[in-house]
């Protein structure tokens, strides 16, 4: 799977590391329904961190098309809440708040 994190670029992630990004996902998730902003932060930085430690990096000058694209770092939460699909921003993660 590719990954884009904006203003970074792509890295390849292999599919098996999804469980574990769902994990985090959930997790932000909770912390945006709460409107726990440090928590939120922090859980941002470990999903970016995650991604990052478990992928590979692509060449910047490669343009694949990117099955998932992830926040910027600096996002904040309401711009987040703008990303978020039905099931979070990793595919097969349960958010509350849009599972209605």
């Amino acid at each position: 799977m590719i990954v884009r994190i904006m203003g970074e670029g792509q890295v390849r992630l292999e599919d098996s590391h999804l469980a574990e990004l769902n994990r985090l996902d959930d997790e932000l998730g909770a912390e945006m329904d709460s409107g726990d902003d440090a928590g939120f932060r922090r859980t941002l930085t470990a999903l970016l961190d995650a991604v990052r430690s478990m992928g590979a990096p692509l060449p910047d000058d490669s343009l694949e098309p990117s099955e998932l694209i992830l926040p910027a770092p600096e996002a904040t939460l309401e711009e987040v809440r703008g990303m978020l699909r039905e099931d979070g921003l990793i595919p097969g993660a349960a958010n509350p708040e849009t599972a209605e």
